[in-house]
């Protein structure tokens, strides 16, 4: 049985400060969880689940995780649960090694002022279809291991490393591989084809790129569009511009 201690515990982990502190995050969801543990970027340390789920997924479960898990009821799940509707299981992970930011040789994603946890989950997603395996984040983006985030990713966040740092800063001491900013006017990416190596970069939802920013970069991209919409989701957006390039 979930003690009433423990389970206040993981619900702290729903708030960014307690993730840091403790670092932890949460992660829901059978396709979720399984694919974090088959990922083997992160170290699980406890997993709870209906009785259902355990014993339909025990097999593939223990081919990478040896720990403790504990048997929950759905109201237990609720309690503990970051999601409006509980899935069937909820594990525990501590948050991965930090690894130097490696962007030579390949398309990567810097991402400046993304806000929405919906949004950012989906990027990462998307970066994860398109073998996109470096994001940067600006220091004000939202955190990747909010619950919303990894629920967004659907277990993309263990194959693609995302980084907090300086945007600046890394552009500057970058100056030789080229950055392409996503904004409302610039070069068509319709005309962009087979970048080996380059930064793309997309903006906060409704601000876009700061200007300091559009200044670092070497090129402006846009979307064409053809209709009347004033400008397009940055999940979106980030999705066209890698199936373009």
């Amino acid at each position: 049985m979930l003690s009433k201690t423990h389970a206040k515990y993981i619900q702290s982990l729903h708030h960014k400060k307690f993730r840091d502190e403790e670092g932890l995050f949460i992660a829901e969801g059978g396709k979720v969880v399984l694919e974090l543990l088959e990922s083997g970027s992160f170290v699980c340390k406890e997993l709870f689940a209906v009785n259902d789920w355990l014993q339909d997924n025990e097999m593939t479960i223990r081919r990478s995780y040896s720990g403790a898990f504990e048997t929950v009821t759905e109201m237990e799940l609720e309690k503990i649960s970051a999601l409006s509707t509980p899935n069937q299981v909820l594990a525990v992970f501590y948050k991965g090694i930090k690894v130097p930011i490696d962007i030579k040789g390949k398309v990567s994603l810097m991402l400046d002022m993304i806000q929405d946890p919906g949004n950012l989950g989906t990027i990462i997603r998307i970066a994860d279809w398109f073998g996109i395996s470096t994001i940067i984040c600006s220091e004000g983006t939202a955190d990747i291991y909010n619950p919303k985030v990894v629920q967004s990713t659907m277990g993309s966040l263990g194959r693609v490393n995302s980084h907090y740092a300086d945007l600046h800063e890394i552009l500057q001491q970058h100056k030789t591989i080229k950055a392409y900013a996503a904004a409302l006017n610039g070069k068509d990416i319709a005309s962009i084809k087979g970048i080996k190596e380059g930064i793309i970069i997309i903006g906060n939802e409704s601000k876009g790129i700061s200007p300091s920013l559009l200044e670092l970069a070497g090129e402006k991209i846009t979307i064409a569009k053809k209709g009347n919409a004033e400008s397009l989701n940055a999940a979106v957006a980030a999705g066209i511009i890698l199936s373009h390039i």
